[in-house]
């Protein structure tokens, strides 16, 4: 542990007082001016749906991601349009100027192999002092500032390293300020530690108005940009982008891209329907069960809770008489996508049970569920909105838990298989199968 100590001459600024001065008098919130839709616009509808709609004047959002996932180059994308409706300063500490504008001609390059059009209000500066940046901001009046990365600046009054816990905290404080009291919205980026948080203090994401994380798998093509924290707008929305040569390319239709590449009728394969926010996505879970040549039976699982794989696990072997104490089993979620919520549990169970019967489970159908211990089925929200997500990419027939009260009609374009329990569902579920009683 690094003790770091602040000498009494430093004042951080805005950290102390936080929003308040001398001058402030209360109001009545009637007499405060602003509109709730009052955002500025952002041509990335997936960025924009993230953000809630847009990017509101005096928010300050943080991006954080693995390294090397495309932050930089999301935040490039953005900064380049919102400079086509008003000035923007990107401010890094981490590149070279012409680091940042080779990039820039690669995002930027037109597709009839036209010189790339630069957007004239889109100003660029390579800083780590914040002093400094503050003063370029007052030269610039940018309505639009980004700093990448909040690890990179300092403050010159405090005695601590660039990227310390201090140093973050008092930065993060000071751009918050400047974003409150002059309107400006400011983009922060942010490191990662190697469990996948944001580095340095927990307070950083209390200071910020919004929280996106960037994931997905170096390997992969996908990318998610998910909201944990947002002011302004819901909670746990994702926008799905697809990294290639220009840069982050949006996915307006994520679900019909996470299933390109399923093959239809095989052993092992379940469709999902799992909520990212306000939006359903179709997802496939595939399951694989061997037999194990060691005394432990392997348990893996990719884009699943392990906890959740192995409740699944125990569920099977327990309420169904599955045999699975001599098999490994592997799950997996295609596509990098993470599932959290437990509606994919029935679709997980489906596709470990056709891996182990080697049975197919119906290609035409999806599964939506919660699987409890006694081996029912528990309802989940949004089912109508899942349901229709599922019937307009050309599924005939959803197995869903059955219902107690019917006030709720569901969509009569897809056929409702109801269950009561998970040996109910998985009958329904496998072509040609029939769970033993």
């Amino acid at each position: 542990m690094l003790e770091e100590v602040i000498p009494a001459t430093a004042s951080p600024k805005g950290s102390a007082r936080g929003l308040t001065s001398a001058g402030t008098q209360p109001r009545r919130l009637s007499e405060v001016s602003g509109n709730a839709e009052e955002r500025l616009a952002l041509p990335i509808n997936e960025f924009a749906r993230v953000l809630g709609g847009g990017v509101v004047p005096g928010s300050i959002v943080l991006v954080g991601g693995d390294p090397g996932i495309g932050k930089s180059t999301l935040v490039l994308q953005m900064a380049a349009e919102m400079a086509k409706q008003g000035r923007v300063l990107y401010v890094s500490g981490e590149e070279s100027e012409r680091q940042i504008k080779m990039r820039a001609l690669r995002l930027l390059k037109s597709t009839n192999g036209s010189e790339p059009l630069i957007p004239e209000e889109l100003f660029l500066v390579t800083e780590t002092n914040l002093d400094t940046i503050m003063n370029h901001v007052a030269a610039v009046k940018p309505a639009l500032l980004i700093v990448d990365s909040i690890q990179t600046v300092y403050l010159p009054g405090l005695e601590s390293t660039a990227g310390s816990v201090t140093q973050v905290r008092e930065c993060a404080a000071r751009l918050r300020e400047l974003a409150k009291t002059s309107g400006m919205a400011v983009f922060v980026i942010g490191h990662v530690t190697k469990e996948g948080i944001i580095a340095g203090p927990r307070v950083l994401e209390h200071i910020v108005d919004t929280v996106l994380y960037l994931e997905g798998d170096r390997f992969l093509s996908f990318r998610l940009l998910r909201s944990v924290k947002n002011r302004f707008g819901a909670t746990s929305e994702v926008g799905v982008f697809e990294m290639r040569e220009r840069g982050m390319v949006e996915v307006p239709n994520p679900s019909e891209a996470f299933l390109a590449e399923r093959m239809v009728n095989a052993p092992g394969s379940a469709i999902a329907v799992t909520m990212e926010g306000t939006r359903p996505l179709l997802v496939e879970v595939q399951g694989l069960t061997s037999p194990t040549h060691f005394g432990n039976p392997r348990r893996t699982s990719n884009g699943v809770d392990i906890n959740r794989l192995l409740l699944i696990v125990a569920v099977l072997t327990r309420r169904l008489g599955l045999h699975l104490a001599e098999q490994d089993v592997f799950a997996n979620v295609v596509g990098g996508l993470r599932i959290e919520e437990p509606a994919a549990d029935l679709a997980l169970a489906a596709a470990i049970t056709s891996s182990l019967r080697d049975v197919p489970v119906r290609a035409d159908a999806v599964l939506i569920g919660e699987v409890g211990l006694s081996g029912e089925l528990r309802r989940v929200g949004h089912l109508v909105t899942r349901l229709n997500e599922a019937a307009k990419l050309g599924f005939k027939a959803a197995i869903v838990p059955r219902r107690i009260s019917k006030a709720e009609p569901l969509p009569d374009n897809i056929q409702i298989l109801e269950a009561r329990s998970l040996r109910e569902a998985l009958n329904l579920a496998l072509v040609a199968e029939t769970m033993k009683k």
